[in-house]
């Protein structure tokens, strides 16, 4: 049986249709590099004397050779996102605030261990570049870096037309830190008795938003009222507290036993990350700063006290956790820098978390 082969033939449609662009299915390239060339400037002004190259290549590149001065390095890492709290960001389309949360929840993780902050690199998806918007955010990322003393180092700004509404966006983050070995802060010197010190938030930080929009948006809108608009946008929007440059001073000259950086799940689910098998916590609610926000929050709606100290970091958002002997120290170093801090309770020999009237 005879067979014949025919030459391929290119498809090329209809020729009296336009053909497709990349814009046009929603991803606008040529607005992506304006936004890098726009956010390119303060950026850089994060760099430090490591960080080898610029802005848009591939990969970021870090000269790591001053490890060498250390002992013994450990390299850290953490990533972590901002929540929902971006879908109050977007509907107040206040956007200057949440680059601050991104670093915050990320640097403040590295932190509990006594890690110094290197470098930071962030990913933004949107369903649509908006120039204005993205600026501000990045703007944002590049004060948190500024703050806890952290390199920008690249990042990755991606449209998902179709997949995201137009102002729809998310956020994540990863942070690269170094600490010497022998001066982990792991929590394994931790005894019954040692003191509980919190350090104060600003508010909320970046938790606890899923609960925080259903209490305080009207079916998923915004509420009707300027006042309860500016409650949110005042104090539910404050940004998370860097914590990195109040620590890094403490540990020139004190060492805690333990750190905890308060953020999902509150204080039952965060302090016993750092305690031994057969230790608990017992907290005093009278001792924690005043934080008008709270109070009004559990007032209006009725919350209870279980509900509120696993869901919110409740006016503290980062624990120490020292030997008696050594706590006006640490709260004098706190206190001397600015931030509100006081002995909220103790751990005890029994597991578990027990909140004292």
């Amino acid at each position: 049986m005879d067979e014949s082969i025919s030459e391929p033939k290119l498809y090329k449609g209809n020729m009296n249709t336009k053909p497709l662009t990349y814009k046009d299915a929603g991803v606008d390239t040529e607005k992506g590099q304006v936004f890098i060339q726009n956010i390119k400037e303060k950026v850089q002004s994060t760099f430090d004397k490591n960080v080898l190259g610029g802005l848009g290549g591939f990969a970021a590149s870090y000269d790591v050779s001053f490890l060498k001065e250390y002992r013994n390095p450990i390299l850290l890492s953490g990533t972590d996102g901002v929540g929902t709290k971006l879908e109050i960001a977007r509907l107040l389309d206040f956007h200057s605030t949440v680059g601050i949360d991104l670093v915050a929840m990320c640097v403040n993780d590295l932190l509990v261990v006594g890690g110094k902050s290197l470098f930071f690199q962030d990913y933004i998806s949107c369903g649509s570049l908006n120039l204005k918007r993205m600026e501000a955010i990045v703007s944002g990322i590049v004060e948190g870096c500024t703050l806890a003393g952290a390199s920008l180092v690249g990042g990755e700004t991606a449209e998902h037309p179709g997949l995201m509404e137009e102002d729809e966006y998310d956020l994540a983050g990863f942070a690269v830190g170094v600490v010497e070995r022998d001066e982990m802060i792991t929590g394994e010197e931790i005894k019954p008795g040692d003191l509980v010190i919190g350090i104060e938030s600003s508010g909320p930080h970046s938790n606890g938003f899923s609960l925080l929009r259903r209490l305080l948006l009207k079916d998923g809108n915004l509420p009707s009222t300027e006042l309860e608009i500016e409650f949110i946008k005042n104090s539910a929007m404050k940004p998370t507290i860097i914590y990195v440059p109040y620590i890094m001073e403490l540990l020139k000259t004190f060492r805690p036993k333990g750190m905890v950086h308060i953020t999902g799940g509150g204080f039952p689910e965060n302090i016993p990350r750092v305690l031994r098998k057969g230790q608990g916590i017992e907290l005093n609610k009278k001792l924690f700063p005043q934080n008008e926000f709270f109070t009004k929050l559990q007032k209006d709606h009725k919350l209870s006290d279980e509900t509120m100290y696993s869901t919110f970091n409740m006016g503290v958002g980062f624990v120490l956790i020292v030997d008696k002997k050594d706590s006006d120290a640490a709260l004098n170093s706190i206190t001397k820098q600015g931030l509100r801090s006081s002995i909220i309770g103790s751990v005890s020999s029994n597991e578990g978390f027990n909140l004292l009237d």
